[in-house]
Protein backbone atom coordinates (compact mmCIF):
# COMPACT_ATOMS: atom_id res chain seq x y z
CA UNK A 1 0.00 0.00 0.00
CA UNK A 2 1.23 3.49 -0.79
CA UNK A 3 0.66 4.79 2.70
CA UNK A 4 3.25 2.29 3.96
CA UNK A 5 5.52 2.54 0.94
CA UNK A 6 6.10 6.27 1.34
CA UNK A 7 7.10 5.70 4.97
CA UNK A 8 9.51 3.00 3.95
CA UNK A 9 11.40 5.63 2.01
CA UNK A 10 12.11 7.35 5.32
CA UNK A 11 14.38 4.58 6.58
CA UNK A 12 17.89 5.97 6.62
CA UNK A 13 16.77 9.43 5.42
CA UNK A 14 17.52 12.30 7.77
CA UNK A 15 16.02 15.73 7.23
CA UNK A 16 18.58 18.41 6.38
CA UNK A 17 18.45 21.76 8.10
CA UNK A 18 16.73 24.46 6.08
CA UNK A 19 14.35 24.71 3.17
CA UNK A 20 16.91 26.36 0.91
CA UNK A 21 19.65 23.89 1.81
CA UNK A 22 17.48 20.84 1.19
CA UNK A 23 16.66 21.98 -2.35
CA UNK A 24 20.16 23.10 -3.36
CA UNK A 25 21.24 21.34 -6.52
CA UNK A 26 17.75 19.99 -7.17
CA UNK A 27 16.66 20.26 -10.81
CA UNK A 28 13.01 21.48 -10.96
CA UNK A 29 10.45 19.41 -12.81
CA UNK A 30 8.73 20.66 -15.90
CA UNK A 31 5.46 22.41 -15.13
CA UNK A 32 2.31 20.59 -16.25
CA UNK A 33 1.47 21.43 -19.85
CA UNK A 34 -1.75 21.37 -21.86
CA UNK A 35 -3.90 20.84 -18.76
CA UNK A 36 -7.31 22.45 -18.83
CA UNK A 37 -8.40 24.52 -15.84
CA UNK A 38 -11.25 22.19 -14.95
CA UNK A 39 -8.77 19.33 -14.61
CA UNK A 40 -6.71 20.95 -11.86
CA UNK A 41 -9.27 21.72 -9.21
CA UNK A 42 -11.50 24.62 -8.26
CA UNK A 43 -10.40 28.07 -7.26
CA UNK A 44 -10.96 29.12 -3.67
CA UNK A 45 -13.57 31.73 -4.68
CA UNK A 46 -15.51 29.06 -6.55
CA UNK A 47 -15.46 26.75 -3.52
CA UNK A 48 -16.93 29.51 -1.37
CA UNK A 49 -19.47 30.45 -4.04
CA UNK A 50 -20.65 26.87 -4.57
CA UNK A 51 -20.72 26.20 -0.84
CA UNK A 52 -18.82 22.92 -0.60
CA UNK A 53 -15.30 21.51 -0.53
CA UNK A 54 -14.18 17.99 -1.39
CA UNK A 55 -11.48 16.14 0.55
CA UNK A 56 -9.71 13.06 -0.77
CA UNK A 57 -9.12 10.54 2.05
CA UNK A 58 -7.83 7.00 1.96
CA UNK A 59 -10.37 4.19 2.05
CA UNK A 60 -10.13 1.34 4.57
CA UNK A 61 -7.54 3.14 6.67
CA UNK A 62 -8.90 3.06 10.23
CA UNK A 63 -8.65 4.99 12.45
CA UNK A 64 -7.77 7.74 9.96
CA UNK A 65 -10.44 7.27 7.30
CA UNK A 66 -12.91 4.54 6.42
CA UNK A 67 -16.53 3.97 5.51
CA UNK A 68 -19.06 3.41 8.29
CA UNK A 69 -22.75 2.89 7.56
CA UNK A 70 -22.29 4.31 4.09
CA UNK A 71 -20.52 7.47 5.25
CA UNK A 72 -16.90 8.52 5.61
CA UNK A 73 -15.58 8.43 9.17
CA UNK A 74 -12.29 8.68 11.05
CA UNK A 75 -9.77 11.21 12.33
CA UNK A 76 -8.97 12.69 8.91
CA UNK A 77 -12.66 12.99 8.10
CA UNK A 78 -13.31 14.90 11.32
CA UNK A 79 -10.36 17.17 10.55
CA UNK A 80 -11.89 17.81 7.12
CA UNK A 81 -15.21 18.71 8.71
CA UNK A 82 -13.66 21.29 11.01
CA UNK A 83 -11.79 22.81 8.05
CA UNK A 84 -15.03 23.07 6.08
CA UNK A 85 -16.80 24.62 9.06
CA UNK A 86 -14.06 27.24 9.39
CA UNK A 87 -14.45 28.09 5.69
CA UNK A 88 -18.25 28.21 5.99
CA UNK A 89 -18.89 25.46 3.45
CA UNK A 90 -20.15 21.86 3.39
CA UNK A 91 -17.60 19.05 3.64
CA UNK A 92 -17.70 16.27 1.04
CA UNK A 93 -15.40 13.25 1.11
CA UNK A 94 -13.98 11.06 -1.60
CA UNK A 95 -12.65 7.72 -0.39
CA UNK A 96 -9.71 6.88 -2.65
CA UNK A 97 -7.51 3.82 -3.09
CA UNK A 98 -3.81 4.05 -2.33
CA UNK A 99 -1.64 3.61 -5.40
CA UNK A 100 1.90 2.39 -5.89
CA UNK A 101 3.47 5.46 -4.33
CA UNK A 102 2.69 8.89 -2.95
CA UNK A 103 3.63 10.68 -6.16
CA UNK A 104 1.00 8.72 -8.07
CA UNK A 105 -1.67 9.49 -5.48
CA UNK A 106 -0.90 13.21 -5.49
CA UNK A 107 -0.98 13.28 -9.29
CA UNK A 108 -4.29 11.39 -9.42
CA UNK A 109 -6.09 13.24 -6.64
CA UNK A 110 -4.43 16.66 -6.29
CA UNK A 111 -2.79 18.16 -9.35
CA UNK A 112 -3.76 16.30 -12.54
CA UNK A 113 -6.25 13.45 -12.24
CA UNK A 114 -6.03 9.84 -13.40
CA UNK A 115 -5.42 9.24 -17.10
CA UNK A 116 -8.86 7.70 -17.62
CA UNK A 117 -11.88 9.44 -16.14
CA UNK A 118 -9.76 11.15 -13.52
CA UNK A 119 -10.48 14.31 -11.58
CA UNK A 120 -8.84 15.99 -8.65
CA UNK A 121 -10.25 16.85 -5.24
CA UNK A 122 -9.87 20.26 -3.64
CA UNK A 123 -7.74 19.00 -0.74
CA UNK A 124 -6.06 15.71 0.07
CA UNK A 125 -5.77 14.81 3.74
CA UNK A 126 -3.16 12.63 5.46
CA UNK A 127 -0.30 13.80 3.26
CA UNK A 128 3.13 13.48 4.90
CA UNK A 129 5.15 16.66 5.16
CA UNK A 130 8.68 15.80 4.11
CA UNK A 131 11.48 18.03 2.86
CA UNK A 132 12.25 15.66 -0.01
CA UNK A 133 8.65 15.78 -1.18
CA UNK A 134 8.55 19.57 -1.06
CA UNK A 135 11.45 19.71 -3.50
CA UNK A 136 10.45 16.77 -5.68
CA UNK A 137 6.72 17.37 -6.20
CA UNK A 138 6.40 21.00 -7.21
CA UNK A 139 2.83 20.69 -8.44
CA UNK A 140 1.58 20.31 -4.86
CA UNK A 141 1.55 22.75 -1.96
CA UNK A 142 2.31 20.81 1.23
CA UNK A 143 0.91 22.58 4.26
CA UNK A 144 -1.67 22.30 7.05
CA UNK A 145 0.33 20.04 9.35
CA UNK A 146 -2.10 18.73 11.96
CA UNK A 147 -0.43 15.80 13.75
CA UNK A 148 2.71 13.75 14.21
CA UNK A 149 2.73 9.97 13.89
CA UNK A 150 5.39 7.49 14.98
CA UNK A 151 6.30 3.83 14.85
CA UNK A 152 5.42 1.96 18.04
CA UNK A 153 5.13 -1.54 19.45
CA UNK A 154 2.01 -3.19 20.85
CA UNK A 155 2.32 -6.13 23.22
CA UNK A 156 0.47 -8.20 25.78
CA UNK A 157 1.31 -6.98 29.26
CA UNK A 158 1.42 -10.46 30.79
CA UNK A 159 4.11 -11.52 28.29
CA UNK A 160 6.42 -8.65 29.22
CA UNK A 161 5.84 -7.90 32.88
CA UNK A 162 9.41 -6.82 33.62
CA UNK A 163 10.26 -4.84 30.48
CA UNK A 164 8.32 -3.75 27.41
CA UNK A 165 9.72 -5.26 24.21
CA UNK A 166 12.11 -3.49 21.85
CA UNK A 167 13.09 -4.59 18.31
CA UNK A 168 15.98 -6.87 19.42
CA UNK A 169 13.44 -9.01 21.32
CA UNK A 170 12.06 -10.12 17.98
CA UNK A 171 15.08 -12.24 17.20
CA UNK A 172 13.37 -14.73 19.51
CA UNK A 173 9.76 -13.57 20.02
CA UNK A 174 7.18 -13.61 17.19
CA UNK A 175 6.07 -10.14 16.07
CA UNK A 176 3.28 -9.10 13.69
CA UNK A 177 3.75 -6.44 11.00
CA UNK A 178 1.94 -5.26 7.91
CA UNK A 179 3.53 -6.82 4.85
CA UNK A 180 5.93 -4.51 2.99
CA UNK A 181 5.42 -1.77 5.57
CA UNK A 182 7.97 0.48 7.23
CA UNK A 183 7.99 -1.80 10.29
CA UNK A 184 8.54 -4.85 8.07
CA UNK A 185 11.45 -3.23 6.25
CA UNK A 186 12.98 -1.95 9.46
CA UNK A 187 12.87 -5.25 11.33
CA UNK A 188 14.14 -7.17 8.30
CA UNK A 189 17.07 -4.76 7.92
CA UNK A 190 17.80 -4.90 11.66
CA UNK A 191 17.56 -8.60 12.41
CA UNK A 192 17.53 -10.18 8.97
CA UNK A 193 14.83 -12.35 7.37
CA UNK A 194 14.04 -13.94 10.72
CA UNK A 195 11.26 -16.48 10.93
CA UNK A 196 9.80 -14.59 13.89
CA UNK A 197 8.44 -11.78 11.67
CA UNK A 198 4.82 -12.64 10.88
CA UNK A 199 3.42 -10.60 8.00
CA UNK A 200 -0.25 -9.58 7.68
CA UNK A 201 -2.21 -7.74 5.02
CA UNK A 202 -2.62 -4.69 7.29
CA UNK A 203 -1.59 -3.32 10.68
CA UNK A 204 -5.19 -3.87 11.84
CA UNK A 205 -4.89 -7.54 10.93
CA UNK A 206 -1.55 -7.68 12.72
CA UNK A 207 -3.22 -6.35 15.86
CA UNK A 208 -5.96 -8.95 15.51
CA UNK A 209 -3.23 -11.60 15.31
CA UNK A 210 -1.68 -10.27 18.51
CA UNK A 211 -5.05 -10.25 20.27
CA UNK A 212 -5.64 -13.85 19.16
CA UNK A 213 -2.31 -14.93 20.66
CA UNK A 214 -0.68 -15.75 17.33
CA UNK A 215 2.24 -13.41 18.11
CA UNK A 216 3.68 -11.74 21.21
CA UNK A 217 3.84 -8.23 19.75
CA UNK A 218 2.91 -6.06 16.77
CA UNK A 219 4.86 -3.16 15.27
CA UNK A 220 3.54 -0.32 13.15
CA UNK A 221 2.17 3.26 13.20
CA UNK A 222 1.03 4.14 16.71
CA UNK A 223 -2.50 5.27 15.81
CA UNK A 224 -3.25 2.02 13.99
CA UNK A 225 -1.94 0.01 16.93
CA UNK A 226 -4.01 2.05 19.39
CA UNK A 227 -7.08 1.53 17.24
CA UNK A 228 -6.51 -2.19 17.83
CA UNK A 229 -6.60 -1.61 21.58
CA UNK A 230 -10.12 -0.18 21.24
CA UNK A 231 -11.21 -3.24 19.23
CA UNK A 232 -9.74 -5.60 21.84
CA UNK A 233 -10.27 -3.79 25.16
CA UNK A 234 -10.09 -6.97 27.23
CA UNK A 235 -6.93 -8.35 25.68
CA UNK A 236 -4.49 -6.82 28.16
CA UNK A 237 -2.69 -5.09 25.29
CA UNK A 238 -0.42 -2.08 25.64
CA UNK A 239 1.44 0.23 23.26
CA UNK A 240 4.76 1.99 23.76
CA UNK A 241 7.24 3.92 21.61
CA UNK A 242 10.80 2.77 22.39
CA UNK A 243 13.95 4.24 20.82
CA UNK A 244 14.56 2.63 17.44
CA UNK A 245 18.24 1.98 16.81
CA UNK A 246 19.36 2.84 13.28
CA UNK A 247 16.01 4.39 12.40
CA UNK A 248 16.56 7.89 11.02
CA UNK A 249 12.85 8.63 10.77
CA UNK A 250 10.73 6.89 13.36
CA UNK A 251 8.18 9.70 13.29
CA UNK A 252 6.70 11.96 10.63
CA UNK A 253 4.34 14.91 10.25
CA UNK A 254 0.87 14.59 8.71
CA UNK A 255 -0.63 17.47 6.76
CA UNK A 256 -2.56 18.24 3.58
CA UNK A 257 -1.86 18.61 -0.13
CA UNK A 258 -3.39 21.26 -2.43
CA UNK A 259 -2.83 21.97 -6.12
CA UNK A 260 0.07 24.42 -6.44
CA UNK A 261 -2.13 26.81 -8.47
CA UNK A 262 -4.48 27.36 -5.52
CA UNK A 263 -2.25 29.01 -2.92
CA UNK A 264 -5.14 31.02 -1.45
CA UNK A 265 -7.00 27.79 -0.69
CA UNK A 266 -3.87 26.31 0.87
CA UNK A 267 -3.44 29.40 3.08
CA UNK A 268 -7.09 29.29 4.19
CA UNK A 269 -6.94 25.60 5.07
CA UNK A 270 -3.66 26.02 6.93
CA UNK A 271 -5.13 28.91 8.93
CA UNK A 272 -8.16 26.80 9.86
CA UNK A 273 -5.93 23.97 11.04
CA UNK A 274 -3.69 26.35 12.99
CA UNK A 275 -6.69 27.71 14.90
CA UNK A 276 -8.06 24.19 15.51
CA UNK A 277 -4.72 23.16 16.98
CA UNK A 278 -4.62 26.25 19.19
CA UNK A 279 -8.11 25.80 20.66
CA UNK A 280 -7.79 22.04 21.15
CA UNK A 281 -10.28 20.89 18.52
CA UNK A 282 -7.84 18.52 16.84
CA UNK A 283 -6.59 17.17 20.14
CA UNK A 284 -10.19 16.36 21.07
CA UNK A 285 -10.70 14.47 17.80
CA UNK A 286 -7.82 12.15 18.70
CA UNK A 287 -9.16 11.73 22.22
CA UNK A 288 -12.57 10.77 20.81
CA UNK A 289 -10.97 7.86 18.96
CA UNK A 290 -8.84 6.82 21.94
CA UNK A 291 -5.61 7.90 20.27
CA UNK A 292 -2.50 9.65 21.50
CA UNK A 293 -2.18 13.13 20.00
CA UNK A 294 1.29 14.48 19.28
CA UNK A 295 1.28 18.08 17.98
CA UNK A 296 3.07 18.67 14.69
CA UNK A 297 6.10 20.86 14.14
CA UNK A 298 4.78 23.80 12.14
Amino acid sequence: MMRCAFLALAIGVALPGGALARCEGYVPQAKPQNTFAQDVGREFDRIIEEGWIEFAVYADYAPWSYEEKGKAAGVDVDVGRLIAKALGVEAKFRLVTAGENLEADLMNYVWKGAAIGGRVSDVMLHVPYDSELVCRIEQVTFTGQYATENIAIAYRGTDYEEKAPTPPFFRFDPVAVENDSIADFYLTSLIGPAGKINRYRSTAAAMDGLAAGDTKAAMGPRAELEAGLTRHPDGGLKVHSPPLVGFARGNWTIGIGVNYQHKDLAYAVDDAIDKALADGQISRIFSHYGLTFTPPQR
